[in-house]
């Protein structure tokens, strides 16, 4: 489908059109959906229709202007998907990293969307506080990291069609970033393949409005859903105290960690995200047959 600027965004369907409740999954920055891809499988069936799709500038979708790269833009992109795919019944919303900040934009942004909402999953996100993110190296660092980032991947020397590297080159830099230690080698494969394939633009284009999410305030819009919000233990990017802090802002929501895991939780935790997510679908139907 198109966005509203024109922009094509890849969607993926699995189970019957018939199914009573519709799971939409936002995938996170610099990845694309196949990192859905295992939840998603779990997930399909009798009760439940998942659509996983890519954001702008991400994987199969179409590539963006820069000044389109905010997370305003992409949950008026999520709310497109929905209107395309479920424009009517229940909905259970999921997103992880920058797909739960976008559930965030969406709330603000889309309030009618919301309120179809039978369930909401904040999976390795944060609703603020990134602007400052170490990436787990020490604070001091955090300029250099920033300077060396924009000097790179913000370099117009990149060619249209330019993506970040090889998946074997980036292998290292993805399993210390983004995995836990007992990460399998599929989860690790998974990520390496999506991070390789992002466009510098992306990279660089979507760093402004992640530095100055700040969306505390927007959660009170799912303090009447169902909430789970689901964190690793060793996640660098997004790590527990950025849980923590949706958990006080959204007290009604269940708060998950997973020992051991670092950031890719719908890999690296199949069954324990596709579990919490697949209760929340069974609340969906319960709540209908009620």
């Amino acid at each position: 489908m198109r966005a509203s600027d024109g922009v094509p965004l890849h969607i993926e369907v699995e189970g019957p059109e018939t199914a009573p409740v519709t799971v939409v999954l936002a995938h996170g920055w610099t990845l694309d959906s196949t990192t859905w891809a295992p939840v998603s499988s779990a997930l399909a069936g009798p009760g439940a229709r998942v659509v996983r799709y890519d954001h702008r500038g991400h994987g199969r979708s179409g590539t963006a202007d820069p000044a389109s790269m905010t997370l305003d833009q992409l949950a008026d992109d999520l709310a497109a998907v929905v209107a395309a795919t479920a424009p009517t019944g229940p909905l259970v919303l999921a997103g992880h990293s920058m797909g739960g900040m976008t559930l965030m934009a969406l709330a603000e942004r889309h309030p009618d969307v919301v309120a179809r909402a039978a369930g909401i999953g904040l999976v390795a996100t944060a609703s603020g506080g990134l602007a400052n993110t170490s990436f787990g190296l020490p604070q001091r660092t955090v300029p250099v990291v920033r300077a060396v980032e924009e000097r790179l991947f913000g370099s117009k020397r990149w060619a249209a069609g330019s993506r970040l590297g090889s998946p074997r080159a980036l292998t290292p830099a993805a399993k210390w970033l983004l995995l836990g230690p007992d990460a399998d080698r599929e989860a690790l494969r998974t990520t390496a393949r999506s991070l390789a394939a992002c466009r510098p633009s992306t990279l660089s284009g979507f760093r402004p409005t992640l530095a100055a999410h700040e969306r505390d305030a927007a959660l009170a819009a799912f303090a009447e859903i169902p909430t789970v919000v689901l964190a690793g233990s060793r996640d660098r990017l997004t790590p527990l105290p950025a849980a923590r802090r949706i958990r006080a802002a959204l007290p009604s929501a269940s708060l998950t960690i997973f020992p051991e895991a670092g950031h890719m939780l719908p890999l690296e935790r199949v069954a324990g995200v596709s579990g919490r997510l697949g209760a929340l679908v069974r609340g969906a139907l319960g709540r209908q047959a009620a």
